[in-house]
């Protein structure tokens, strides 16, 4: 009898422990997903293979090791310590090394969120039936999460970054200095598992001369980014966005955007937006903080054929960059 019911604890344990596991990684993949564009598939496994260590040899050994510290006799309890950290670590490089242990998610707004944390609450709050509602409430956050519109161009805030969505819905970058980071970022929002330096050497998608570069942009119509004056007359006329570094001559027959908008704004995403562009700004003009003051000026969508609010006079823009 003893035997039966040590075995009946032991597989109430591991039940525990399981749905402990499948609460904690369901509470918390939102807002991983959210700030990192990463999920765990395996964090079950890994907390399986983790957690009764951790229960039962790390925390008592620190809790002895501290109560033993005054009397001198903390190191062995520091060993034993050691020891369970470490096999911790080594699950953890072993579960990584796994396939698809990474799951990336491509970038989505706070609203799928917010919608995805108030079925939380209600799943985990109510004690009635009615929880289902919760459950329903976070299949909606996961739907308006999945259908979140991504940014057809992006801008680096350094003026030498640049990524375009081609018509087969691939992000494309292009890095004409040294803003990796950006890049980096760009592509693990949109849940590429590209290595940035692989894809910015590639330049795929982009066609580049020494006046500039032009890329097919999804929804039809060409990107031009303009490094050089030259470049610009031509631009202009064959192209629905152009992206220079200088000061766009005000009048270009497309949206255009200058570094007056990047040095307002910062990194800049761009959708498009009936026939101009809506313009999203990593620091947008109405975000007024002690240590980024705002000038009180709203978001805007540029329209065609000229974006009259992305580029402004040239008197405006002091020096070149």
């Amino acid at each position: 009898m003893s035997a039966a019911r040590a075995a009946l604890w032991g597989a109430h344990e591991i039940v525990a422990l399981i749905l402990a596991s499948l609460v904690a990684g369901l509470a918390t993949t939102p807002y991983a997903a959210f700030h990192f564009h990463r999920m765990a598939p395996y964090g079950v496994v890994a907390n399986l293979l983790a957690m009764p260590v951790v229960s039962g040899l790390v925390m008592p050994a620190g809790i002895l090791g501290l109560l033993a510290l005054p009397f001198g006799f903390d190191a062995p309890f520091w060993r034993l310590m050691e020891l369970g950290i470490d096999w911790m670590v080594a699950v953890a490089l072993w579960v990584g090394s796994l396939p698809g242990a990474v799951g990336r998610v491509p970038a989505f707004g706070a609203g799928a969120l917010l919608v995805g944390t108030a079925g939380l609450i209600v799943l985990c709050l109510l004690r009635t039936p009615l929880r289902a509602i919760g459950a329903a409430i976070a299949v909606v956050g996961c739907l308006l999460a999945v259908r979140a519109p991504q940014p057809e161009v992006l801008v680096g805030a350094s003026g030498d970054s640049f990524a375009v969505r081609e018509p087969d819905g691939r992000l494309q970058v292009l890095k004409t200095g040294n803003d990796a980071f950006a890049i980096r970022e760009w592509l693990a929002a949109d849940g590429d598992d590209r290595q940035p330096a692989a894809a910015s050497a590639a330049r795929e998608g982009f066609t580049c001369d020494e006046a500039g570069c032009v890329a097919k942009v999804s929804g039809g119509g060409l990107v031009a980014i303009a490094t050089s004056p030259a470049a610009l007359a031509d631009d202009c006329a064959r192209a629905v966005l152009v992206v220079t570094t200088r000061a766009a001559p005000p009048d270009c027959a497309a949206t255009t955007v200058d570094r007056k908008a990047r040095r307002s704004g910062g990194a800049l995403a761009l959708r498009r937006a009936g026939a101009g562009w809506e313009i999203t700004a990593a620091r947008p003009a109405s975000q007024d903080r002690p240590w980024a003051p705002g000038t009180g000026e709203r978001g805007r969508t540029a329209e065609r054929p000229a974006a009259r609010d992305a580029t402004p006079p040239p008197d405006d823009l002091g020096a070149d960059d």
